[in-house]
């Protein structure tokens, strides 16, 4: 099975929310936490499920209870669009770790902090555009295997610019999203 979908044990619920089994029992036994049973009779909770109780009841969700949940940094100063891409990455249902910046020296400071698999960038951004980040990303040794899916509502031109810096791959807006989904899964194996 692959590790990132084999479900959570009810002890192990319950060590990321600092609660007892019988806790998470009860949550179980109450519909508050969607569970299985498995033959044996155990208790499994699927990691979407454990993630859908953690958001409605607002509870922390720490990294190391997805430790294996890829980190994408959206750079994007228009809101819709980072809206967009945001509901495109959760409709995936991998679960992803998603960051956003709205211009390219948020960006920079973010990458350094959230240390994201995946930026997926705007060109043309007010301080810093995406050419430079580009650029400065794929030439510090510490990031230069990020991913870059870029984006841009302008020209061939820009487009092949932004691959010369290094980008990954780079999309026309407005998006397709089963296009961006594709792209987003292919830089992520």
């Amino acid at each position: 099975m692959n590790e990132s979908k084999k479900p959570y044990t009810t002890g192990e619920i319950a060590a990321f929310c600092h609660v007892t089994i019988n806790a998470v029992k009860k949550w179980i036994a109450s519909g508050k936490l969607v569970a299985f049973r498995t033959p044996g009779g155990h208790f499994r909770i699927n990691r979407e499920d454990f993630m859908g109780f953690l958001e409605k009841f607002k509870l922390e969700v720490k990294e190391e209870m997805f430790p294996e949940r890829k980190k994408i940094l959206i750079i994007d100063d228009e809101r819709e669009i980072v809206e967009f891409i945001k509901g495109a990455l959760v409709a995936m249902g991998d679960g992803f770790s998603i960051e956003t910046a709205g211009d390219g020296y948020e960006a920079l400071i973010k990458v350094g902090d959230f240390k994201p698999e995946l930026l997926v960038l705007d060109i043309r951004m007010p301080k810093i555009d995406g050419f430079e980040v580009c650029r400065r990303i794929k030439q510090d040794a510490n990031t230069s295997r990020i991913k870059i899916l870029a984006v841009t509502a302008y020209g061939r031109e820009d487009m092949e610019r932004i691959i010369q810096c290094g980008a990954d791959n780079c999309l026309s807006k407005p998006l397709k999203l089963k296009d961006f989904q594709k792209n987003v899964q292919r830089l992520l194996k």
